[in-house]
């Protein structure tokens, strides 16, 4: 079940809170190295799912891992800057989806089905919109504690991975101003297409970004007020989320754009804190290869996706079960009588 009480309930303890989180199983981590040179296959002949299958044994502490089951959990919000025509879609189609959600008709609902895996969705305060970014401070601080602490009770404390993702009509622009505040260069940059815009739309849009970490430019010392300022609930959640599955110890599958953005608060707070994160895929959004760069992420999938929603990590779970059966099912050389040839 999830956590009842996060451990903070200001953004210093939640900085705080996650301050020398555990670190890998090393000796699992060596363990499961020696197992993939003793398999029956040529040396790295298997390319980075040799790699995945060793990164998750050594977050999930044994050279053999399995993976059963997966917890997606998807965090929709609306945001006031929307009103600004920035998507291509209006805000109430947040709430349409959430049902939609709710009902088992999105993309993701198909996608948790395939792998077998546990798909929670959380509304936050849909009939309240965080203030329009352009104009000042999104959140004040106790919304922003609240959103970070409803992803933290979203994680079941004994989840063998944890996929996060959103929902939020207007949140690629959060996530631009977010990119910008946190790491710099131009406004036009860091802004896509979101949901479909282009042209003077897409120009109106850049323009809003670039209002918005002015607006909010006292914020870009910290990333935690950066989050606060230029986020959403579903992005606030969303750090919450992966933040406490690094203190627990559980591996991670980063969506797309806007989860990469959550992502970025906790690296330009500590680096080390994404080292139990993978990227699940390079998204369609034209700013999110450079975003995976700066966080230090290769993308296991590159499909052209741009859905949010958890959707293209969710595509992914099936390439770890893929690496994690392969490392696990495969015989070693002794076992299957082969000569290895080393």
């Amino acid at each position: 079940m999830p956590d009842s009480v996060p451990p903070f309930a200001t953004l210093k303890e939640f900085a705080v809170a996650i301050q020398d989180p555990p670190k890998p199983d090393e000796r699992a981590r060596a363990e499961a190295l020696e197992r993939n040179r003793q398999l029956t296959k040529p040396a790295g002949s298997l390319g980075r799912l040799e790699d995945l299958a060793v990164w998750f044994a050594s977050w999930r502490g044994t050279a053999a891992p399995k993976l059963s089951t997966s917890q997606i959990v998807v965090f929709a919000a609306n945001h006031g800057v929307s009103a600004r025509g920035v998507s291509a879609y209006p805000p109430e189609v947040t709430a349409q989806m959430v049902a939609n959600f709710s009902s088992g008709g999105a993309a993701i609902n198909q996608l948790a089905r395939v792998e077998e895996a546990e798909l929670y969705v959380h509304a936050l305060e849909l009939d309240s919109p965080t203030r329009d970014i352009a104009e000042g401070p999104a959140m004040s601080e106790p919304e922003a504690v609240g959103a970070l602490a409803r992803g933290w009770r979203a994680v079941h404390a004994n989840s063998e991975l944890l996929v996060v993702g959103e929902m939020g009509i207007g949140n690629t622009t959060a996530a631009s101003a977010m990119a910008l505040a946190l790491f710099g260069g131009s406004a036009s940059e860091w802004t896509g297409a979101g949901t479909g815009v282009s042209g003077a739309k897409l120009r109106d849009k850049s323009r809003t970004v670039a209002l918005a970490v002015e607006a909010n430019r006292s914020s870009r010392s910290d990333p935690l007020e950066v989050l606060r300022c230029l986020g959403g609930r579903e992005i606030a959640a969303m750090v919450g989320a992966i933040a406490r599955a690094r203190v627990g110890g559980i591996p991670v599958i980063l969506d797309g754009f806007v989860c990469a953005a959550a992502a970025s608060v906790l690296h330009a707070l500590d680096a080390s804190m994404l080292d139990h994160a993978a990227a699940g895929h390079l998204s369609a959004e034209s700013a999110h290869g450079r975003l995976l760069n700066i966080i230090g992420k290769e993308p296991l999938l590159d499909l052209r996706m741009r859905l949010g929603e958890a959707s293209g990590a969710a595509v992914a779970i099936g390439l770890l079960r893929c690496a994690v059966e392969l490392h696990r099912g495969m015989s070693t050389f002794a076992e299957a009588g082969v000569a290895s040839g080393r």
